[in-house]
């Protein structure tokens, strides 16, 4: 019984911890009381350490016990039972979340270190940290949802704080641009996953994990549901995977979000949030096991955004946008391995891959000038030498691979195009009708509701 309470005391302080930091750092700012950069600083160390020392200690126990799952549920929203519809707040810790939350605290404490030095008497410190800790919170409910319900609250605020970071340089049109684009990818993706929440309730009356992958332990859980409804479920949760790790046809918004700041890229495209599409597959890999075609479908997606990521990166010509694609050659490759049922590689290659992208991403901004430094010792350039297309291809398709790496695969031109242009058309025929509508009973003239063409054009840029 000590046991029992032990954990459930560590496990409310790991979910605890980034609620504080918000509320502190959140509420003062809004007051219009902001705490100083020292004060900030301390404190996102003091929550971040508390996290990390309750999240290990809840590991050590768990070996020590060989207590694979613990359930902790902190409340009953909703409880319809002759609907069979509840809705419960519920934290899973496995041997899933576990290691995953641990790597959040890691990563996200080392980067608050860095960005105390980086973003250093910067106008917009606070403004960041106030993000980051959305960011923090996100991660944590996100890796120890029990429900897709939490699992969504967790997934829009990691969205919402990504998408604000990306504009956080908003005196420049750019970043604001490349924001609201990875928003507007965002949003079809939390489409998907809506409707597969959706979906859910109504085949087993709830959002539990718990009963839709079975009562055991992470990875042996059996999916209680039919091989149509694991493919119907499964896919939708592939297209949110997909626009969440910036898996093609989503990948054009990946460098876009390269505008933020450098302890934010780090965090977020290289270590954490980009790995979450992969996470949520590894949390419903149950499914996979129902449906061959969906797992089918899983190592295709897997295998044309390894490729395809692994071209552009070689014709970046800034260090973060190519690192950020071969992150997402990386994150591919973790999704071929949980299609292939590999899960437990696939945490591991998880967890090695953050730890790396991070460390090279923070080194980003001095890479140039120890590279200045190299070719000034020697006293020429360094020479790359000849690659393995320069050796077996020829270069008629050299030509046609660097155009297609160049253009990214013409995946933003695509989705312009069968998406972005015909809603602007059909919204602009809309507003016209309206406004023709309103002329004929106010005998006016009405101004449109809609931005110039100019920022509209911009914004599909």
């Amino acid at each position: 019984m000590e046991i029992n309470a032990i954990v459930n005391a560590l496990g409310i302080c790991v979910v605890v911890c980034p609620v504080a930091l918000v509320a502190v750092l959140g509420l003062t700012s809004l007051i219009g009381w902001p705490l100083s950069e020292q004060s900030i600083v301390r404190f996102i160390h003091v929550t971040g350490l508390t996290g990390f020392a309750a999240s290990l200690s809840m590991l050590a126990i768990m070996l020590a016990t060989d207590h694979r799952i613990e359930v902790i549920t902190v409340g009953n929203l909703v409880n319809i039972p002759n609907e069979h519809f509840h809705f419960h707040v519920i934290f899973i810790y496995d041997r899933l979340s576990v290691p995953f939350i641990i790597l959040t605290y890691v990563l996200c404490g080392t980067i608050g270190i860095f960005t105390s030095r980086y973003l250093h008497r910067d106008p917009g410190f606070r403004r960041f940290c106030v993000f980051f800790s959305f960011f923090v919170l996100g991660m944590v409910v996100s890796s120890l949802a029990g429900s897709i319900e939490v699992l969504f609250l967790g997934w829009e605020l990691v969205g919402l704080s990504s998408a604000l970071l990306v504009a956080f340089f908003q005196q420049r049109i750019n970043p604001v641009r490349n924001g609201l684009r990875v928003w507007s990818v965002y949003r079809i993706a939390d489409a998907a996953f809506l409707v597969a929440a959706l979906t859910m309730h109504h085949m087993t009356g709830a959002g539990d994990f718990t009963g839709l992958m079975g009562t055991e332990a992470w990875p042996q859980g059996v999916a209680t549901v039919s091989p149509n409804q694991a493919l119907f479920v499964g896919l939708l949760l592939l297209i949110a995977a997909a626009g969440k790790s910036a898996l093609v046809p989503f990948s054009g918004w990946l460098p876009r979000a390269m505008e933020g700041p450098t302890p934010s890229s780090a965090v977020f495209y290289g270590a954490l949030s980009v790995h979450l599409g992969a996470f949520l597959l590894m949390r419903v890999s149950p499914l996979l096991d129902q449906s061959p075609l969906l797992r089918t479908a899983v190592i295709v997606l897997g295998l044309i955004t390894a490729v395809y990521a692994s071209l552009t990166s070689r014709v970046q010509t800034d260090v973060k946008s190519a690192l950020a694609f071969a992150s997402l050659t990386q994150v591919a490759i973790i999704v071929v391995e949980i299609g292939v049922d590999l899960n437990y590689v696939a945490l591991i290659h998880m967890i090695g891959h953050a730890c790396l992208r991070t460390l090279q991403l923070l080194r980003a901004p001095t890479l140039l000038r120890d590279y200045d430094l190299l070719e000034n010792a020697i006293g020429e350039h360094l020479s790359p030498g000849k690659t393995f297309g320069d050796r077996y291809f020829p270069d008629d398709w050299r030509k046609w691979a660097y155009l297609f790496a160049t253009e990214r695969g013409f995946l933003d031109a695509s989705l312009n195009e069968i998406f972005v242009f015909p809603f602007r058309k059909a919204f602009r025929w809309c507003d016209d009708m309206e406004r023709r509508w309103t002329d004929f009973l106010s005998g006016g003239t009405s101004r449109s509701a809609l931005p110039p063409n100019g920022i509209v054009d911009d914004l599909a840029d």
